[in-house]
């Protein structure tokens, strides 16, 4: 079979990894791809939020199965055309998209079919929103915008002065534009992050492997959220007691209340969860792989994954039996441009990826790079994940910062710390 592979980043690198090694492949494209997926597949010049363009690129290339990586393509629909012209499609529609496109819509769902979440308030006038802040005892508070933010529409805000000012930001002023036009305020949660991602077809759940992701960029969980700075998988403290009450008091809630709205949901569903001292509670839905969790999460898959794609997209996921993972720890660890989370570094030469690749049970997965005539060089926040497996999370993380320690670009840097040690009872934001 073809497969369509949406997206360019580290996501859609290690999709195109583990999907290429299927023998159930004959092809795969990539649009519109990195660097990295340029080795691999066959990378096409179409935009991700291009729905027009990525459908006629299915019909015309006679695809068999497309797989959606990043958020937006989603939201806009892209699922739902490709549905329309008789093509697999292993990604939400629209409608089951807004779990992630709105969180204000998420927020309504997990309070109607009463899955765990933190108290919260919707505010589509910024006076009310002030208002609400400047009332509130309880500090810190955190101030979301609606709509999707390329991860810098959540704030964590210590006082009512200085989420007024974010308010304003939003609303007033709109600096994320129209994502900001309604913003949800969120009370502080408390606990250890967990991101458990879920394979299904609207009918049946397969839950993947979990993974602790690290979302500040400095190490000891300080600095600014990232989308990610890096992953270990298996989670390092989550026990099978815990993981059940996320799969009975979550996972399988969500199933039900998308069922009951009617809403056709064939992809991931992603919770960020907080394990708070009175059990898991959602943060937030992503529809779709996760980023950096994919790629852990694919090192330590043994079977094949194309088949449990396929299953999704045609409705017949329980005719299948859950795949083999690898019981070795993974760890990633993410490099970035210099001034990632904001304005960052764009064209600097990467050395040293033969190298780092050539480290024992180490894969690189590029993100923002871009190949020129002689290099490849950096075009993104996020440059690349150093995955690496080993018998436990000591082993492996010192074979990916080994591996990590080879790349050379100017305004590299990447936290220290990834599979270090236990996660500290620390806010961790998305």
């Amino acid at each position: 079979m073809k497969v369509l592979i949406v997206g360019g980043g580290g996501r859609e690198h290690a999709l195109a990894w583990k999907i290429s090694q299927s023998p159930l492949v004959r092809e795969v494209l990539v649009a519109p791809g990195n660097a990295g997926t340029a080795k691999l597949a066959r990378n096409v010049d179409v935009v991700a939020k291009d729905v027009k363009g990525l459908v006629e690129l299915a019909k015309t290339e006679k695809v068999d199965l497309v797989v959606v990586g990043p958020e937006e393509p989603l939201v806009l629909g892209l699922a739902d055309e490709l549905r329309a012209t008789k093509i697999d499609v292993f990604g939400p529609g629209a409608a089951g998209a807004k779990l992630e496109g709105s969180k204000s819509f998420a927020k309504d769902f997990l309070e109607a079919h009463r899955i765990p979440t933190g108290m919260s308030k919707k505010f589509d006038r910024s006076g009310a929103a002030k208002a609400f802040l400047e009332g509130q005892k309880q500090w810190p508070q955190v101030v979301k915008a609606d709509g999707l933010a390329a991860g810098k529409g959540v704030f964590i805000v210590s006082s009512a002065r200085e989420g007024c000012v974010i308010v304003d930001q939003l609303m007033e002023e709109k600096r994320l534009g129209s994502a900001g036009v309604r913003i949800v305020i969120e009370e502080f949660v408390v606990g250890e992050e967990v991101s458990v991602l879920a394979i299904t077809d609207g009918e049946a759940i397969l839950i993947l492997e979990p993974v602790m992701d690290h979302k500040q960029a400095g190490d000891g969980d300080t600095g600014p959220n990232t989308g990610g700075m890096g992953v270990v998988s298996p989670h390092p403290t989550l026990s099978s007691r815990v993981m059940r009450q996320i799969e009975q008091h979550v996972l399988v809630p969500t199933l039900h209340g998308l069922r009951r709205e009617e809403i056709p949901f064939r992809g991931v569903i992603f919770a960020g969860l907080m394990l708070t001292d009175s059990g898991p509670k959602v943060l937030e839905y992503n529809c779709r792989f996760g980023d950096p969790e994919t790629q852990a999460v694919l090192r330590r898959m043994k079977s094949d994954l194309v088949p449990y794609l396929v299953a999704a997209a045609r409705g017949k996921l329980a005719e299948l039996d859950g795949p083999d993972w690898d019981r070795r720890v993974c760890v990633g660890v993410v490099g970035a441009s210099e001034g990632y989370p904001g304005e960052y570094r764009r064209g600097d030469a990467i050395e040293g990826l033969d190298e780092a690749g050539a480290v024992e049970d180490v894969v690189v997965f590029q993100a923002g790079t871009r190949a020129s005539a002689r290099h490849v060089l950096t075009d993104g926040g996020r440059v690349l994940c150093v995955t690496a497996l080993g018998d436990d999370a000591n082993v492996a993380r010192e074979k990916a910062y080994t591996a990590f320690d080879k790349l050379r670009w100017n305004g590299k840097f990447a936290r220290r710390d990834i599979g270090l040690k236990r996660p500290s009872k620390a806010r961790i934001v998305r």
